[in-house]
């Protein structure tokens, strides 16, 4: 039976999610995670899109991605198999590196929209990793809470959406959640 095609339009967002092949680890070191990013500039340089937010985990990975006249599927399609390539030259392995599919998951309205914003940024937190959202490395919350900007992501649209003291109130949203209610999936 035929996969349903995504449903795509310039401007749809979408939470996006890949795991290693197996649960196997995508990431072992820093030149790994460096690497990932760097592949998805040269991508967004050819396929131009936004990213709100990202979460590079061992063996998965999250991304927050507002198309422009791309679909999801070359955008990934390209980084991950530019990922690939690269994993395996350096660790002299073959074969897939990306378990099946990747998941997208289509925004649906602003309250969706920050719900995947919050529960990309607690994923290291709610997997024990780190006891702040902040101080996980290979994290785009930390580019919304210093003044030392990310250059992966544009922080202006969930930015938008709390006022007066929009890095506060975006911090007291993220970390000042009940644990329970941080599941998107």
């Amino acid at each position: 039976m035929p996969r349903k095609p995504r449903v795509w339009f310039p401007g749809a967002t979408y939470h996006i999610t890949s795991r290693g092949n197996r649960r196997s680890s995508i990431f072992n070191d820093s030149q790994d995670y460096l690497m990932y990013l760097s592949l998805l500039e040269q991508t967004r340089s050819n396929c131009p899109f936004h990213l709100h937010a990202y979460c590079l985990m061992t063996n998965h990975l999250h991304l927050l991605l507002e198309t422009i006249n791309t679909p999801t599927k070359r955008i990934i399609q390209r980084t991950h198999s530019l990922y690939a390539s690269y994993f395996n030259k350096r660790y002299d392995t073959s074969g897939h590196l990306f378990q099946g599919r990747y998941y997208a998951d289509m925004i649906k309205d602003v309250s969706h929209f920050l719900t995947v914003s919050k529960y990309i940024h607690l994923n290291p937190v709610d997997a024990k990793m780190v006891p702040q959202p902040e101080d996980y490395r290979w994290s785009s919350y930390a580019g919304y809470m210093s003044s030392r900007k990310d250059p992966h992501i544009k922080t202006d649209k969930v930015l938008s959406y709390f006022f007066q003291s929009p890095i506060q109130n975006y911090r007291q949203y993220v970390e000042g959640s009940d644990p329970k209610s941080r599941s998107v999936l």
